[in-house]
């Protein structure tokens, strides 16, 4: 199926063997080029055809690529991950909470104000990486109480301008330290 769409699309063909002496890796956009390739095996193996597979150039995992960003401005990573991780034009958003940044200690127990502060070290990571509010795609928020949810949304739309990110927003069973609220988000950059 990938092979067929690629083949509508009008892929141009490129020689994968003569692509992997001139370029150190060879990716591709989403599972395409994989797929594809794939798929292109199995078709030869049951006929005889001549064409050679596609390759795409696209995404890497390459590590120089993968950039961490922190800043003192935001609460410190509480275990082994970034504050966020800037890659392939897009910046990665840890979940935050709602903690000050120079005591290590929730805001308050409310659920208001921890949105507020979640938001506010939210907006510092973001402008560490380049990004802002309104470069953000993508929020994942999560409740420890899902009744908080009106609450939330009216704090959290004066932070975002219209187009507003895509969104999903989940009541989970509990949150690190006993937070109220903490949301991640995908900004491009």
């Amino acid at each position: 199926m990938a092979w067929c769409a690629a083949r509508s699309m009008h892929v141009p063909m490129i020689e994968v063997g003569a692509l992997s002496k001139q370029v150190p890796f060879a990716g591709g956009v989403g599972f395409v080029s994989v797929a594809g390739t794939t798929l292109w095996r199995s078709s030869c193996s049951s006929s005889k055809r001549s064409v050679s597979p596609f390759a795409c150039l696209g995404l890497s995992t390459d590590s120089r690529i993968k950039e961490a960003v922190q800043t003192e401005k935001a609460p410190a990573a509480l275990g082994p991950y970034s504050q966020a991780i800037k890659a392939n034009n897009f910046l990665f958003v840890s979940g935050v909470l709602g903690l000050v940044p120079e005591t290590g200690k929730f805001i308050s127990d409310s659920v208001e104000d921890q949105t507020e502060q979640v938001l506010k070290n939210m907006g510092e990571i973001l402008k560490a990486g380049g990004a802002s509010y309104a470069s953000v795609v993508k929020t994942t928020i999560m409740l420890a109480d899902l009744n908080d949810f009106k609450k939330v949304n009216e704090i959290y739309a004066k932070y975002f301008p219209s187009p507003a990110p895509a969104r999903s927003t989940y009541e989970v069973a509990a949150l690190p330290l006993g937070a109220k609220i903490e949301i991640e988000c995908i900004a491009a950059t």
